[in-house]
């Protein structure tokens, strides 16, 4: 239930016109991910998308294939490559960092794709949610239509990555109540944003349900909200400060598993 810089051929160019209208750095998930980056000097971002997250004061060059995403990449790194990850046309081991924010899920082969990060660089620094965790959030009690979505049926989790990547540590990152970057979580305190159609179109696991499905389950929703039902299963929530979303960041040392 994260989105961003899809590599699954066109997803983007349909839904992502107003990707930056949501999806905006929380600055304490930036100092997470910046944390995780480390002294790197020439980090790689694939599927970049917007290129939030990406560190300003260093060379960092950006794979994302979509136009719509490349587009909205204001104030970020100039240096786009238009490519899939799991074809990168970059040397091997020409950066220190690779890094992947919300986005090994739409790869239409993660592993291969995990792989090319691997060659590439050094390091490897990948922003990703567990299944087993986030599909259990409550909005999909609303939208259960999201778990059949192509993305959401079988999305790489740590062992997909551990399968690939030497793994060094897995850190939570845990959602603030007041998350500024829309992504498929950050509302989990405020249900009353998932019935706004801006918010809606900035997350693919609703961007990408029928209209008639996005509706239903937007009415039940609001039904629930205006009669109380939201709050009699849910209300503890909103006496929380954070919350575990099944957000992660894996920390991955030199090239692949053999």
């Amino acid at each position: 239930m994260g989105e961003h810089g899809s590599q699954s051929g066109l997803l983007y160019e349909s839904i992502g016109g107003t990707y930056s209208a949501t999806r905006c750095e929380d600055p304490r998930i930036r100092a997470e991910i910046h944390s995780a980056i480390g002294d790197a000097e020439r980090v790689v971002n694939v599927g970049a998308g917007t290129g939030n997250y990406e560190p300003a004061d260093r060379l960092v060059v950006a794979v994302e294939p979509s136009t719509a995403m490349v587009s909205q990449r204001v104030g970020r790194s100039p240096l786009v490559v238009r490519a899939l990850a799991d074809a990168l046309p970059l040397r091997h081991g020409s950066f220190d960092a690779a890094l992947a924010i919300l986005t090994v899920h739409h790869w239409s082969d993660a592993s291969a794709g995990l792989a090319e990060m691997g060659r590439v660089a050094a390091r490897q620094v990948v922003f990703f949610y567990e299944p087993l965790q986030t599909h259990g959030f409550w909005a999909l009690d609303y939208f259960p239509e999201a778990r059949q979505l192509p993305s959401e049926l079988n999305p790489p989790g740590e062992a997909a990555i551990r399968a690939v990547l030497q793994v060094d540590d897995v850190r939570t990152v845990m959602v603030p109540a007041d998350c500024q970057d829309g992504f498929g979580a950050a509302y989990w305190q405020r249900p009353a944003a998932y019935l706004d159609p801006v918010v809606q179109a900035g997350m693919s696991w609703l961007a990408l349900l029928s209209d008639e499905v996005l509706r239903r389950g937007s009415q039940r929703l609001r039904d629930d909200l205006d009669s109380g039902a939201w709050d009699a299963r849910y209300g503890e929530l909103r006496h929380q400060d954070i919350f575990d979303g099944g957000y992660r960041i894996a920390l991955c040392g030199s090239g692949s598993r053999s």
